[in-house]
């Protein structure tokens, strides 16, 4: 088991670590209303009044007033997001049919946080507080008075409504043309109540940061006074282990363990597994948060007092040369940790338990992480760049410049599939559609094998379609990809648009199958799950087919023909051509484009198989560059897709 020391005690020796080099030393509540209950919780009333933005509840209402841009900085958990918005409407700044909205970076702090304040709120939730995400509209228009919604939600309403003219509204509130708002912003720091956190370290760099992690909350338990523990692990994989192997070891030590709630926490978590992770703990009980970064920022848990930080999560990285975007595992960086640490000092003093040396936070770790923006595919943001109107994106005001060859490949990409034209202006129809089409590519978990058993999809597909990489994907991420929806553009040109709709819809989602191994509780609980994520797939199908119908696209069935269902896949996926190496004795196929190696996933019922051409959704990397989403094609049908990409050239027998 992993040993910890406190900074400042008799061994090692060192000093205490201030919050400028990463421990986490906050400033101390001067009201009585920052007490809290033995378990951190109490009447949502005191909850609200203790959050530290409501003694600056006034000077925000006045600031709002008479400034057109309020800047409010504060920390996560100050109740900028829950309370801010419910001060406004208050204030009467949604009356007459006006709106209040509030983004979120993420889908579930979009739900948790509308679930939060409609709770505090006291109403029905879809009512006057309400939510807005992909495929998904929990609002009731003319009731509706505060939305929260996410960035990229926000950003489709300004494709539509440039102005946002249902959030704007505000002169009418300030009276005369002489009280026209300060066109200069007002910046308002909230200073933070929280609690001092102890900072821990291991004397020695564990070699298994998943045991250790679980070892540290067995050690918490035993030592520590009541209090929740949130664990910081890197994703879905790591987290299910996490938890299995926890109550494997409840089971084995018996009694004393028992009233330890294990609970994980990432983004794909059915409704009714995170509605458990906000409920308050149970006298008697301790809750288990495991946990992805997601709760680094976007949600704040209520009770936590013990914060164990593994120094790993998974980020994005994209190499614009493969074309291959995918989540690894990296060390977190010094502001990351500081959040984390952070998350222990809510409801009084705190511990967090790093499973890292000192040294190597003082001396090796990143102060900050590297920007999103900058290991990321830009074909998502230029579409919306573009659709917003602004076109020299080379001359954009980017927050953090990301690469040239990232930037190139993005352009290509769109100019490619007809996007972009020749001065890299959307294309009408097709640019705008697409801009407009929420769809993305999600990949999740690893690889599982099931039957098809969806009334959604016929099983003919498995012929001719990698079914299986729609039923287990590699990671947990979600990429904007303008191929699905040129996929579905295109396919009434083929007379198969029912069918690709469905596919869409699949690909749209995340973990729609699951894998059991015989129990019958788990299997009960896996079929639960589907039912869930099935029926997630049948709302995305309906509103991709209104949208569909506004375009003026009639639904279409080939009937069976999977030679046209085929074809539609290509007119998005040309660009992901693959062609057989002749005498290849390992299925080692080469790109069109790069000639890069790429392997067929041996879970594939093409595996083995090794059509002699193939097209590919998406490549992932493991020991090997692995294509997903496979199907076989003929090359002639390249040509016929994309003549502006694909050439045909007859073999010169002199060089046979």
């Amino acid at each position: 088991m992993s040993r910890f020391w406190k900074p400042g005690s008799e061994k090692p020796s060192t000093l205490l670590v201030d919050d400028e080099e990463g421990g986490v030393v906050f400033l101390s509540s001067s009201t009585s209303s920052a007490s809290s209950s033995g378990f951190g919780y109490a009447s949502l009333e005191r909850q609200r009044q203790r959050l530290p933005v409501y003694r600056y509840r006034k000077a925000i209402l006045y600031l709002v007033e008479r400034h057109a841009t309020t800047i409010v900085v504060g920390e996560t958990g100050s109740g900028k997001s829950t309370q801010i918005p419910q001060y406004l409407k208050e204030a009467g700044w949604a009356d007459g049919g006006r709106l209040i909205g509030c983004t979120q970076p993420r889908r579930l702090a979009v739900q948790t946080v509308a679930s939060r304040v409609a709770e505090e709120a006291g109403v029905k939730l879809g009512e006057e507080v309400g939510y807005t995400i992909r495929f998904e509209d929990q609002t009731n228009p003319g009731i509706t008075m505060i939305k929260f919604l996410t960035d990229g939600v926000l950003i489709r309403e300004m494709m539509e409504d440039p102005l946002l003219t249902k959030y704007r509204r505000r002169n009418s509130l300030l009276g005369s043309s002489d009280d026209m708002p300060d066109p200069e912003p007002a910046i308002l720091s909230v200073e933070g109540k929280g609690y001092t956190v102890e900072i821990h370290y291991v004397e020695e760099p564990v070699s298994d940061y998943l045991q250790a992690a679980v070892n540290t909350v067995l050690l918490i338990h035993e030592k520590e006074p009541p209090g929740d523990i949130l664990v910081f692990l890197t994703g879905q994989d790591d987290i299910d282990t996490a938890v299995k192997l926890l109550n494997e070891e409840i089971q084995h030590l018996g009694r004393h363990y028992f009233d330890l709630l294990i609970l994980p926490l990432y983004s794909g978590l059915p409704r009714t597994d995170q509605d458990l992770i906000f409920t308050p703990t149970s006298k008697g009980k301790r809750k288990v948060v495991i946990s992805t970064n997601i709760a680094e920022t976007s949600l704040t848990l209520e009770g936590v007092v013990y914060v164990v930080d593994s120094g790993f999560s998974k980020q994005k990285c994209y190499n614009p040369v493969s074309d291959i975007e995918s989540l690894v595992v990296a060390p977190i960086s010094k502001a990351s940790a500081r959040q984390r640490a952070g998350r222990a000092g809510r409801v009084r003093p705190g511990k967090c338990f790093r499973l890292y040396t000192e040294e190597y936070y003082l001396n090796e770790m990143q102060a900050e992480g590297i920007p999103e923006m900058q290991r990321s595919n830009l074909v998502s943001c230029v579409i919306q760049l573009k659709a917003l109107g602004i076109d020299n994106i080379l001359g954009f005001d980017w927050p953090a410049s990301p690469s040239p060859e990232a930037m190139i490949r993005a352009l290509e990409v769109l100019y490619s599939l007809g996007i972009l034209d020749e001065d890299a202006k959307l294309t009408v129809p097709i640019g705008f559609q697409v801009a407009e089409i929420p769809l993305v590519l999600w990949y999740q978990g690893s690889p599982a094998m099931v039957t098809m058993s969806s009334q959604l999809i016929h099983v003919e597909f498995s012929k001719s379609w990698f079914v299986e990489d729609i039923i287990s994907r590699p990671y947990s991420c979600m990429i904007k990809d303008p191929m699905i929806s040129k996929m579905l553009l295109s396919a009434n040109d083929f007379g198969c648009s029912d069918e690709i709709l469905t596919i869409a819809s699949f690909l749209s989602v995340q973990s729609v199958w699951v894998s059991v191994r015989g129990v019958k509780k788990e299997f009960d609980e896996a079929k639960l799950r589907f039912a869930a994520a099935e029926k997630k797939v049948i709302d995305i199908r309906g509103q991709l087919l209104r949208l569909m119908k506004g375009f003026g696209i009639p639904l279409k069935s080939c009937e069976g023909d999977m030679k046209a269902v085929r074809k539609a896949i290509i007119a998005g996926s040309f660009a992901n051509a693959c062609h057989l190496e002749e005498y290849s004795q390992n299925g080692m196929y080469k790109t069109t484009r790069t000639s890069q190696e790429v392997y067929i996933h041996p879970s594939s019922v093409l595996f083995r198989v090794n059509p002699k051409w193939v097209v590919y959704q998406s490549l992932v990397s493991t020991d090997k560059h692995y294509m997903r989403n496979v199907i076989a094609i003929e090359p002639s049908w390249l040509t016929e897709a994309a003549p502006h990409f694909y050439q045909y050239r007859t073999p010169n027998p002199a060089l046979s």
